[in-house]
């Protein structure tokens, strides 16, 4: 379940590329477009997404993750 990038909205700025800290996501090879190169290899941290300055990236988690996913913080 790698990164998705919405290729409308995409400023092809190259933050996301820049802050990937496995390299799954590269420059197309014209040079003109970011792709997620190693999908296999996305850690799903998030980076990518928080960074992206338009909002252009969606990450999908896989089963095992959204079971543990929590949008509240633990009250104790």
């Amino acid at each position: 379940m790698p990164p998705v990038i919405d290729k409308t909205i995409c400023g092809n700025c190259g933050t996301c590329i820049d802050n990937c800290p496995l390299d799954v996501l590269h420059w197309s090879a014209d040079g003109r477009e970011t792709e997620v190169k190693y999908p296999e290899e996305c850690w799903h941290c998030n980076a990518c997404k928080l960074d992206c300055p338009n909002g252009a990236i969606q990450l999908r988690l896989p089963l095992p993750a959204m079971l543990l996913y929590t949008t509240s913080p633990h009250k104790n």
